[in-house]
């Protein structure tokens, strides 16, 4: 059974109430592929950005196991094993297979996963039976006339789809599997990208939508311009304050992401142990590892 919300906050850095709660986290670098075309997103095998989607590696779930014990010599501290990329968790098989591991391996450790929610609702089962202890899909809107300006494509069951129609099927799969998930007991985060222009104004519709759906907790991150919104802004102080204030009407916002890579190791905000525990396993390093579809 999954651990309680109340727990998280004691054990997960994500759900810490305050800044921080001393406790760390290995993010394991398992899932290669994506199933979504994200405009702002871009993938990079590199060791000295910050930044979600970037991994000095892929690894396989059996080095994932060691990888978790050598952390541990260097960060008894950790108490979370998450998978949040380079890719999308539930676009291969990998994370599922990792969290199977992690189970029996280290049945400690909080298991933490994080998706885009394409296939959250298929594989929901496959999510509660592999033990997920805590869930994060993230969600950049609501409507698909929005999520067309954020998202270019789908891969769909082998199609590759476009526009209002991806947008609409996204929407959809996102928030019925915030429901299965949630209503199984794994509590449920969603992160939205704030991007100015596009879904800045639309953030207390996102907030109170996944609120009824079943997420206990949202994270709001401000956009890094990269990729095909490099042109773009990254919205400033008052405009991400903004932001959660109207969020918080409707659910439990969280203030101090790091933006963590994929391979992050040890406590938020202190030192990063990556380099240690990811050196002998970095077997892959080109950009072309990675595939929409």
């Amino acid at each position: 059974m999954a651990i309680s919300y109340e727990e998280l906050t004691t054990k997960h850095p994500c759900f810490a109430r305050g800044e921080k709660n001393g406790s760390g986290r290995i993010h394991l670098p398992i899932s290669p592929s994506c199933n979504i075309q994200c405009r702002f997103c871009e993938r990079s095998f590199n060791s000295y950005e910050v930044r979600p989607g970037v991994s000095r590696t892929v690894i396989t779930p059996q080095e994932a196991i060691d990888a978790i014990r050598r952390a541990l010599q260097f960060c008894p501290d950790i108490k979370v094993a998450g998978i949040a990329g380079p890719g999308d968790t539930l676009a291969s098989p990998f994370a599922l297979e990792t969290f199977r591991l992690i189970k029996k391996e280290f049945p400690g450790l909080v298991k933490c996963m994080s998706t885009n929610g394409l296939l959250l609702a298929e594989k929901a089962q496959e999510v509660i039976d592999a033990g997920i202890d805590s869930l994060t899909v993230t969600v950049n809107a609501v409507d698909p006339q929005i999520e067309a300006q954020l998202n270019d494509g789908i891969l769909w069951h082998g199609e590759h789809i476009e526009g209002i129609e991806a947008a609409k099927i996204l929407i959809g799969q996102q928030l019925k599997g915030i429901k299965l998930v949630s209503d199984a007991g794994i509590t449920l985060k969603v992160n939205t990208v704030l991007v100015p222009g596009i879904n800045d104004g639309h953030i207390e519709q996102i907030a109170r939508t996944v609120a009824e759906a079943g997420a206990s907790i949202y994270n709001i991150i401000p956009l890094i311009p990269q990729h095909k919104l490099s042109t773009c802004r990254e919205p400033d102080c008052m405009e991400l304050e903004r932001a959660i204030l109207k969020a918080s009407k409707y659910i439990d916002v969280f203030r101090h992401c790091q933006r963590c890579r994929a391979d992050a190791v040890g406590i938020p905000g202190g030192e990063d142990f990556g380099d240690r525990v990811y050196l002998d396993l970095q077997r892959l390093s080109k950009k072309d590892t990675f595939s929409h579809g």
